[in-house]
This record gives structure tokens, sequence and C-alpha cells, in this order.
């Protein structure tokens, strides 16, 4: 199993509309995500500071590097572009996370 992990910026007091639109994640999306080897996307919200950390588990041999290149994701994108740092594309700035430690690691 692959495993990403990064972080994104969420501005400041869009915390209940950005909790709202993924509540209501789009049908098509979510079948985007499982076409491409997404099994598990969780996002988490340190509210104190506004960053977001993400953690996706993926099947072996696949990438969610080529999610960027739909018009699903780029419309996404598009929708939740006023709630996060992007850059002039939409595409949210994500600050990628080495993995550090795994417990217990023979699991993965």
């Amino acid at each position: 199993m692959i495993r990403n992990a990064f972080t994104m910026q969420l501005k400041k007091g869009k915390e209940q509309v950005y909790q709202e639109r993924h509540d209501a994640l789009w049908p098509e999306l979510k079948a985007l995500l499982h076409a491409h080897g997404i099994l598990n996307y969780s996002i988490f919200l340190d509210a104190a500071t506004g960053k977001l950390f993400a953690f996706q588990e993926l099947l072996p041999d696949h990438t969610s590097d080529q999610l960027k290149n739909t018009e699903i994701m780029q419309r996404w994108w598009a929708a939740m572009a006023d709630l996060m740092e992007t850059h002039p594309n939409n595409e949210p700035i994500v600050e990628p996370l080495k993995e550090v430690f795994t417990f217990p690691k023979d699991l993965f």
C-alpha cells in the first residue's frame, strides 16, 4: 500500500464552509478518487492555525499525480479556491510530508 501525507493551508474563518463542502463531496469526485486507487483519504484540521493535514492510502502502483489533469479535479479546485491558499491555477499549495515512523511497520 502507498501512503501519502501532506499539509495545506485553510484561510481564516473558512472552517465551517470547508467542512460543509466536504460533507457534500461530489459523487463524481468520489468516483474519480476511487478510480485513481485512493482507498482512504482523510483530512484533519488544526483549528488554531488553519493547517490541514491530509493522509491518503493508495493501491500499489497507483499515484494521485494524474488527478490534476482531470476536469473534475480542476472544477473542485476552482470551487475550493476561495477557502484555501492556492497556486494561480487554483491547485492547493501542498507541502509533502516525509513518513518517519509507522507502527506496526509490518502491516504496511
